[in-house]
């Protein structure tokens, strides 16, 4: 998300103009003066069963957009006072353009809203006009990864850790054909680094971890439901990845088509998050799979050059790759067919998270 100039983003923040990547292509010895982040987080589950009726066919119809109602702000600028821009000025305070989290935001367009509002612009290529003009709106209200822009240092696997397994939460009871997404995304990756990923029963022993959970789920990062934030995944060598359950993840047929206009594609996010698991930051080339918002009914999952560029300076370049990801002719039929849907409050099982103890996450 950015004008980030710096393609191959491992992420370095700019000192000079926080929350901007800095211009031209920083050196690995430059980003690893910056540190990584260290996540730890523990929480108890519950979990609540619902049978009966095939996941595809509970998705969500009743919910709105996590962020609709920012678009009523259109026009809004300096000096103006509005119902509701707290709210905004808590959006662009959780994804890094206010540094400071007052207890109480104003509903002021203030200056450090106008400031925050010239750098979101900046980052992703639109007018530097400082007002909430459409265009900004729109690309505010699209849903998101729930990552920051950037990850701080040049966080990666190490030498000796290039086999990696994943599991899922036993509590999601997923299907063959939804962890088959999971096995396509991963194989994109694989297919340009020198890393493998395997997939394992033992998911309190594997390397990386996939749940799907739904509100506050104990990781200090809480879903909002329908949009929004889709996603998010921690940098190596955490190996969290969460998925908000309440989404309407769309596991089969042409997403384009769907229905409900707030279907999402599960096997986008995923290629997205998994970029994030191997220490990637987000990008500002649109065609990128790590540019960090993507429109419903989208379908996006092939690498750009700026992932594979990123990815590789990491960790080196796969032997074998030929200059494609396809996953040997495994990838998923959208010709036709309806949609189908993971459902939000699942035919399977829904976990929540409360109070404090140990999901070793």
């Amino acid at each position: 998300m950015h004008r980030l100039i710096f393609s191959s983003r491992t992420a370095a923040c700019n000192p000079a103009h926080p929350g901007v990547w800095p211009p031209g292509r920083a050196s690995l010895k430059d980003l690893e003066s910056l540190k990584a982040l260290r996540f730890t987080q523990t929480c108890f589950v519950f979990t609540a069963l619902c049978i009966g009726i095939p996941p595809w066919m509970l998705h969500n119809t009743t919910k709105t957009a996590a962020w609709d109602a920012f678009t009523r702000f259109a026009g809004c600028r300096h000096g103006e006072k509005r119902d509701g821009l707290s709210k905004l000025k808590q959006y662009f305070n959780y994804f890094g353009y206010i540094p400071n989290s007052p207890s109480n935001f104003t509903e002021d367009f203030d200056g450090e809203l106008e400031k925050a509002l010239r750098t979101y612009q900046q980052n992703f290529n639109l007018n530097v006009t400082g007002e909430l003009d459409d265009r900004t709106l729109e690309q505010i209200v699209r849903p998101r990864c729930a990552h920051y822009s950037f990850f701080p240092g040049t966080p990666r696997w190490p030498s000796n850790r290039r086999d990696l397994t994943y599991g899922f939460l036993p509590e999601n009871e997923l299907t063959d054909e939804v962890k088959a997404i999971f096995i396509r995304a991963f194989q994109k990756w694989s297919a340009v680094i020198p890393l493998t990923f395997t997939q394992t029963d033992s998911y309190f022993l594997a390397d990386i971890r996939i749940g799907f959970y739904s509100g506050d789920h104990g990781d200090g990062e809480p879903f909002d439901g329908i949009l929004g934030t889709l996603a998010h995944a921690f940098s190596p060598t955490s190996g969290r990845l969460h998925l908000d359950g309440e989404e309407n993840w769309v596991v089969s047929g042409d997403v384009t088509t769907a229905p409900l206009p707030t279907a999402v594609d599960l096997e986008s996010v995923a290629v997205h998050e998994i970029g994030h698991l191997l220490g990637l930051g987000h990008s500002s080339v649109e065609d990128a799979i790590m540019y960090p918002s993507i429109s419903s009914r989208t379908r996006k999952v092939e690498l750009a050059n700026d992932d594979i560029e990123g990815v590789q300076l990491l960790y080196g370049t796969n032997p074998d790759f030929n200059g494609t990801t396809n996953s040997n002719g495994r990838e998923r039929d959208t010709s036709g067919g309806v949609p189908r849907y993971l459902g939000s409050r699942w035919g399977l099982v829904v976990v929540f998270a409360v109070g404090f103890g140990s999901l070793f996450l």
